[in-house]
């Protein structure tokens, strides 16, 4: 009989938390499809750390080519997507996002004409000099003569992101930039929607399950019929089982992983995949039911054998400091030597010694 623990450490392995471990960078955002990238300094750590030999370098230099960009797509966020996979994805999915956008844009008084001329003046600054800041496009409009608060700017950019239009840039002295999506982005033909679902959903398995209906439209911001429609139509590629009131999904022939899961620990922030990447189910990472429901009151999460066992705080400085709370009051000899292994790998990827504090 699956349990919630079961489905955690089948996760792991799914994602490439796990040995074997994906090649590398390329491979780790192709078999998620899209990984959320909100904060850059410890999104590039969710994608390292499921490789076999986490370099800081590997995804830096796929956003620095262009064959991975980092844009807004799904519910909507910032992701890590494959250039082969940006212009489906949000062909498919940009139409749910892109009214809440544009209404929160009206909100702030913009009308269709004021927003055209906006948008026009983006596109205009970018087509001269591409790879520019947030904050240089602010700079070069004014210089036009048009003043843009920061929050409109974000909400411009945004629409013009799921627009199709502009992309992420060529990194600067690690800031984001931004660029003409049709010089970043190889053309692609248009998929039928129908085929879109499919694939959608297929990808989504493939890199997150076991997985519920309600997880998959979750993530990919669909409705639930959608998400059914995709789900049918690659039936014949699944295997499902009922567990706890829901049925979940999963590639056929994917199989739980035996033993427990190598290596034990991981230090994520609480945007990873491993729980950002659900919603219905996501909770099958504290089996026991020892974490607070709620609003998150931390930024990042300890696991333990795919089981949230504190709240977790990384500080950068002279070292990475990890400052954990632990949610039964403190931690077992094995989870402290799990997530002492996990510090050490995170602190060698940024070239950092490191020390976990419990408090």
């Amino acid at each position: 009989m699956v349990t919630d623990h079961d489905i955690a450490r089948w996760r792991l392995h799914t994602q490439g938390l796990t040995a074997p471990h994906t090649p590398d960078a390329a491979a780790v955002v192709d078999r998620l499809l899209a990984v959320q990238a909100e904060n850059p300094s410890q999104s590039e750590w969710a994608v390292a750390c499921r490789t076999a030999s986490p370099h800081p370098a590997d995804l830096a230099r796929l956003l620095e080519q262009g064959r991975v960009v980092r844009t807004h797509v799904l519910r909507p966020t910032w992701h890590y997507v494959g250039c082969q996979d940006v212009s489906w994805l949000l062909e498919l999915t940009a139409p749910r996002i892109r009214p809440v956008v544009l209404r929160q844009l009206q909100d702030h008084g913009l009308t269709g004409e004021q927003l055209d001329r906006l948008s026009t003046g983006v596109l205009e600054v970018l087509a001269a000099a591409p790879d520019r800041t947030r904050g240089e496009l602010a700079d070069e409009l004014a210089g036009r003569g048009v003043e843009v608060a920061a929050p409109v700017l974000v909400l411009l950019v945004d629409l013009l992101e799921l627009d199709r239009l502009i992309c992420s840039g060529r990194p600067r002295d690690g800031s984001h930039t931004y660029a003409l999506f049709a010089t970043r982005v190889p053309p692609a033909p248009a998929r039928d929607r129908e085929e879109a679902l499919a694939e959608l959903a297929l990808r989504y398995l493939a890199g997150h399950g076991p997985a519920t209906e309600r997880d998959l439209a979750y993530w990919a911001s669909l409705t639930l019929t959608d998400a059914r429609r995709g789900l049918a139509a690659v039936r014949g590629q699944l295997a499902g089982f009922d567990h706890d009131g829901r049925t979940y999904w999963h590639l056929a022939g994917a199989e739980p992983p035996a033993g427990h899961p190598d290596p034990g620990g991981h230090l994520l922030q609480i945007l990873d995949e491993m729980y950002r990447g659900y919603q219905d189910s996501r909770m099958v990472l504290d089996a026991e039911g020892v974490v607070p429901r709620g609003r998150e009151s931390a930024v990042g999460m300890a696991l333990v054998d795919g089981q949230l066992v504190a709240r977790m705080r990384r500080t950068l400085g002279r070292r990475v400091t990890f400052t954990l709370e632990p949610y039964r009051g403190g931690l077992t000899p094995d989870e402290r030597t799990a997530l002492e292994a996990a510090a050490a790998r995170y602190g060698a990827f940024l070239g950092l010694d490191h020390a976990v504090e419990v408090v």
